[in-house]
C-alpha cells in the first residue's frame, strides 16, 4: 500500500496558486504571441526603453540617451537584468512585462479569495486580464503595470495585517512609479480607522506604525540621488512645464477630473461593469431593506409601520438566498477592502487631475484591479443567473473592444490599435531604408526616433531626420520646401470620420485650450503647397501612413 504523505491546507493552497499562475502565464503568452516581437511604441521608444538600455549598457540609473524625467527606476532595472540573462530583444522585453501582468492577475484572484468568494475572485481576474486597456498594456514597457501589481499586493498585506510585507510591497510600488506614494495616506487613514475604537493605548502602537512610513525612505533616497545626478529634484524644466506648471488651472483640473473618471468608470466598455454594479448595489439594498423591515415588523407584531434600518456588516447573512453564494458584505475584511479601494481611487483621480499633461488611461492602472474586484463583488449581489449573464456579456464586450475604436480621439495604447500603429511604422521604415542614402526625412515624433535609433527595432541603420513638433497647420507654416526630400506623414492620433470632438464646437475649444488638441493638417493642403508626389501609402484599420517626395 503506497505511503500517503500528509499535505497541509496551506501547502495545497500554495500549489494551487502556483498552478493557476503557470496556467494564466501560458494562456496570456499564447494570446500575445503575435505581439511579442513588435518593436517599441511611443513612450516606450521615447523614454522607457532608452533609459533601460542605458542601465543595461552602462549601469546608469539616470539616462543619457534621452532627457531624464525623474521616474523611479525599478522597471528599467528589471528590464536591464532580464536583458543580461536573455539578451537584448523586443520579445524578452515583452515577455518580461507579461510576467508582471500575470502576477497582477494572480494577485487579484488571491485578494478576491481573501475578501470575497471564489466566484468573485475568478470573474475579477478574468475581466482584468481581458479588459482592453490591461490586455494592451500587458506587453508594453510602461511603469503603471508594475505599480498596479505592487499596489494590489500592498492592499492584500494591509488587510491581512502583515505590516512589514505591506512595507515591502508599497516600497516596490513607489520605486516602480513615484505617484504610487499616494497609497500611504490611504493606508494611514485605514490603520487609524481600525485602531481609533481601542479603549487602551497599545504599547506596541509606535512600532506598528513604523512599517507604514518605511516606503517613504526609498522614495527619499531616489529623490536625493536624482538631485545629485541631474541637479533637479524631479523631472527637468520641459517635463515640469508640461506635467505640472501647465496643468495648474482650476478649470483644467475640473475637466481633467471628469475625463479621468470617464476613463475608469465608462471607457472601454467599463460602463457596462459600472451599470451592472449599480444595479447589484440597488438590488442588495432593496432586499436588505425588505428583509430587515420584515424582521422589525415581526418584532412589533406585524409589518405595518416598519421602517428600514441599516444592518452592521456582521449582521448580514453568510448566504444570500437570491444568489446562493456567500455575500461579500458578510465579511469585515470586505469592508476594509472597499475602504482602501475607494480611498485609492479617489486620491488617484485627484492627483492625476492636478498633475500630468497627457490624459492617458494607463495612469489609472494601479487602481484598475481594485476597481474591478469591487465592481464584480457588487454585481454578484444580483441573482445568480442575472450576475453570470451580466459578467459574461461584459467579458465578450471587453474582447470585442480589443479591435474596435471609439468615435473620438483616444490613445492607441488603450487597445490593440497600438499594434496597427507599430506595423504601419515598420512598413514605412522599410520603405524609407530603401531610398537613397542621406535623404532628408521630415516627420514628427515618435517616428523621428523610430527611424534614427536602430535599437528601437524599426531600421538597421539610422536615417537622416528633419524633426517636426507635430502635424498641425502651425507646424508647417514656416517650413521651406528645400529642408526635406521626403515627407513621412501618418495618423498621429485617432481622427475617425464624424469625430465627436469636431461635432461640438464648445468641446473642441476646451480640448484645444486645456489639452493641446489640434486637428492634423489635411494632406492635400501639403501636396499643393510643396508640390509633392505620393510615393507610398499604407492603411490598417483606420490608421494610415503616407510618404511623399518632391
Amino acid at each position: 500500500m503506497p505511503i500517503q504523505w500528509p499535505i497541509s491546507a496551506r501547502v495545497r493552497s500554495n500549489i494551487k496558486a502556483l498552478l493557476a499562475f503557470l496556467a494564466t502565464s501560458a494562456v496570456l503568452l499564447i494570446l500575445h504571441l503575435p505581439l511579442l516581437r513588435l518593436p517599441y511604441y511611443w513612450d516606450e521608444a521615447g523614454y522607457y526603453i532608452p533609459t533601460a538600455v542605458d542601465f543595461y549598457r552602462s549601469g546608469l540609473l539616470t539616462p543619457i540617451s534621452t532627457p531624464p524625467s525623474g521616474h523611479t527606476p525599478l522597471v528599467m532595472i528589471y528590464l536591464g537584468l532580464v536583458w543580461h540573462i536573455l539578451g537584448y530583444s523586443a520579445w524578452a522585453t515583452r515577455g518580461a512585462m507579461s510576467l508582471l501582468a500575470v502576477a497582477t492577475i494572480t494577485s487579484v484572484y488571491v485578494l478576491g479569495r481573501r475578501v470575497a468568494t471564489r466566484e468573485v475572485a475568478g470573474w475579477s481576474a478574468l475581466l482584468l486580464g481581458l479588459s482592453p486597456l490591461f490586455f494592451a498594456q500587458t506587453t508594453l514597457a510602461h511603469l503603471d503595470l508594475a505599480a498596479g501589481l505592487f499596489t494590489t499586493w500592498a492592499v492584500l498585506c494591509l488587510l491581512d495585517d502583515r505590516l512589514w510585507l505591506f512595507a515591502l510591497a508599497s516600497s516596490l510600488a513607489v520605486i516602480s512609479k513615484e505617484t504610487a506614494v499616494v497609497l500611504l495616506p490611504v493606508a494611514w487613514l485605514y490603520a487609524w480607522q481600525r485602531r481609533r475604537g481601542a479603549k487602551q493605548w497599545c504599547p506596541g502602537s509606535f512600532s506598528r506604525w513604523t512599517p507604514l512610513v518605511v516606503p517613504l525612505l526609498p522614495l527619499a533616497a531616489w529623490t536625493l540621488y536624482y538631485h545629485h545626478a541631474t541637479g533637479y529634484w524631479t523631472g527637468n524644466p520641459a517635463y515640469l512645464s508640461y506635467n505640472v506648471y501647465s496643468t495648474l488651472s482650476p478649470v483644467r483640473m475640473m475637466w481633467s477630473l471628469l475625463r479621468r473618471a470617464y476613463e475608469l468608470l465608462l471607457g472601454g466598455f467599463n460602463w457596462l461593469l459600472t451599470a451592472f454594479a449599480l444595479w447589484g448595489l440597488w438590488w442588495g439594498r432593496r432586499h436588505r431593506t425588505r428583509d430587515n423591515g420584515r424582521k422589525i415588523g415581526d418584532a412589533n407584531g406585524g409589518t405595518q409601520g416598519a421602517k428600514w434600518e441599516p444592518l452592521r456588516p456582521a449582521e448580514f447573512p453568510a448566504l444570500n438566498a437570491a444568489t446562493r453564494v456567500q455575500d461579500p458584505a458578510s465579511s469585515e475584511r470586505w469592508w476594509g477592502f472597499i475602504f482602501l479601494s475607494a480611498g485609492l481611487v479617489a486620491v488617484y483621480l485627484l492627483l492625476l487631475s492636478v498633475v500630468g499633461g497627457a490624459i492617458l488611461p494607463r495612469y489609472l492602472l494601479p487602481v484598475v484591479p481594485l476597481f474591478y474586484l469591487a465592481a464584480v463583488g457588487t454585481v454578484t449581489r444580483l441573482p445568480r443567473i442575472f450576475s453570470r449573464v451580466a459578467l459574461t456579456t461584459i467579458t465578450v464586450c471587453f474582447v470585442w473592444a480589443w479591435f474596435i475604436n471609439p468615435p473620438y480621439p483616444f490613445p492607441f495604447e488603450d487597445n490593440l490599435a497600438y499594434a496597427d500603429f507599430i506595423v504601419l511604422h515598420q512598413q514605412a521604415a522599410h520603405f524609407l531604408e530603401a531610398q537613397p542614402v542621406h535623404s532628408r526625412i521630415l516627420t514628427a515624433w515618435p517616428a523621428t526616433d523610430e527611424i534614427s535609433e536602430p535599437f528601437l527595432g524599426y531600421v538597421q541603420k539610422p536615417l537622416r531626420v528633419v524633426p517636426l513638433q507635430g502635424f498641425s497647420e502651425g507646424d508647417f507654416r514656416k517650413l521651406p520646401l528645400e529642408r526635406f526630400d521626403f515627407l513621412y506623414l501618418y495618423s498621429r492620433r485617432w481622427e475617425p470620420p464624424g469625430n465627436w470632438v469636431t461635432r461640438f464646437p464648445v468641446w473642441l475649444r476646451i480640448q484645444g485650450r486645456y489639452f493641446d488638441y489640434q486637428p492634423q493638417v489635411d494632406a492635400q493642403t501639403l501636396v499643393v503647397r510643396y508640390h509633392l508626389q505620393l510615393r507610398a501609402e499604407m492603411e490598417r484599420r483606420g490608421q494610415w501612413v503616407r510618404i511623399y517626395s518632391h
